[in-house]
């Protein structure tokens, strides 16, 4: 199976590099906001993305130009994403082109699901939480991930 993890830099990014061996039996390929992410995963397909937020909409339509044309070119059929913003945009574009998505909500989120998060859970085909007392019929806890 073709896989697109996708993370905005920091800690978003090295929860979504400690999921890497999960996937060691598929083709996993990386994206990132931070184009110096790729020497951490130099044995796999890597494409930097535009950063975003919800408050910049010049950004969000670079950002949904250059996920669109990341998606088209390598067809990935799953996506899984620890955030932020871009990886809520993959998730979207993903699931209108129907490819499967993830969304795994950072630990950080101790007391309620981010915002991205509650957006994901409209039309991701999982969502996670890394917290039990945030788990219920829609987010699902299986453990963390640091």
């Amino acid at each position: 199976m073709r896989v697109l993890a996708i993370a905005s830099s920091g800690g978003h990014w090295v929860q979504l590099l400690r999921l890497k061996s999960s996937f060691n039996d598929h083709e996993l390929i990386f994206a990132s906001t931070t184009k110096a992410n790729e020497v951490m995963v130099k044995e796999h397909e890597f494409f930097p993305i535009p950063d975003t937020n919800r408050n910049n909409y010049l950004s969000i339509l670079k950002t949904t130009l250059s996920l669109t044309k990341v998606l088209v070119k390598i067809k990935p059929e799953l996506i899984i994403t620890t955030g932020a913003a871009p990886g809520l945009f993959a998730l979207l574009i993903g699931k209108i082109m129907g490819i499967k998505t993830i969304w795994i909500d950072s630990i950080a989120n101790v007391e309620t699901i981010s915002m991205s998060g509650k957006i994901a859970m409209r039309f991701a085909d999982r969502v996670y939480t890394q917290w039990p007392d945030l788990a219920n019929n829609k987010i699902i806890f299986k453990g963390n991930i640091l």
